[in-house]
């Protein structure tokens, strides 16, 4: 099938927040006056946390976002790191951490359903509580793309697996390519080339 037509609809880029847990998706939709879903992939530790705490926040990312938060959110994984001591937090009224520099907006969620699909499970929550953090210009899936050159975490929704390029071995982003020029440097690492491996 030929999904680029799908490439066309707007998505913004936002962080699932949990207890002990958080990761970037780009599939967060409001869907009515206070009810919002998102789609997280079940391999995903941020899925887990969820499943069994119930409640979540949502930060929305500016386009003066620090990569190193994407980097961290989107290509590792809380079950084995604590992303949050990086960077300076606050807690949500359900004691929820979320990082509050270059984010536009705060969405405090708690889940009313689930529908499994397949390889992600879809959360019907209710907002219960939101704030404006920042007026600064948000951040779209298109200007990540276009803009930051980044690229999408294996485990999104929207993920494609590429046809030829190199992956960096330590976050995981995608040079498309024949050749690595020799003097790259990975946009969301900072890794030399001389630790991307060429995807066979």
């Amino acid at each position: 099938m030929n999904n680029k037509g799908l490439r066309k609809l707007s998505y913004g880029v936002y962080i699932i927040n949990t207890i002990n847990s958080g990761c970037i998706v780009n599939t967060l939709t409001q869907v009515t006056s206070d009810k919002v879903i998102v789609a997280i992939n079940k391999d995903n530790y941020t899925n887990q946390m969820i499943k069994t705490y119930k409640k979540f926040n949502a930060t929305v990312l500016t386009q003066k976002i620090n990569m190193e938060v994407i980097q961290t959110f989107g290509f590792t994984s809380s079950k084995d790191n604590d992303k949050y001591k990086l960077f300076q937090t606050e807690k949500d009224s359900n004691n929820i951490p979320y990082i509050k520099e270059k984010m536009a907006s705060l969405i405090e969620c708690e889940v009313i359903n689930e529908i499994d699909l397949d390889t992600h499970t879809i959360f019907i929550a209710k907002v219960i509580n939101t704030e404006i953090l920042s007026d600064e210009e948000v951040m779209t899936y298109d200007y990540y793309h276009k803009v930051k050159k980044a690229v999408t975490p294996p485990k999104a929704p929207t993920y494609e697996k590429p046809k030829k390029g190199y992956r960096c071995k330590i976050c995981g982003y995608v040079y498309e390519g024949e050749t690595l020029p020799i003097d790259f440097v990975c946009p969301i690492c900072g890794a030399p080339a001389s630790v991307f491996e060429k995807i066979e």
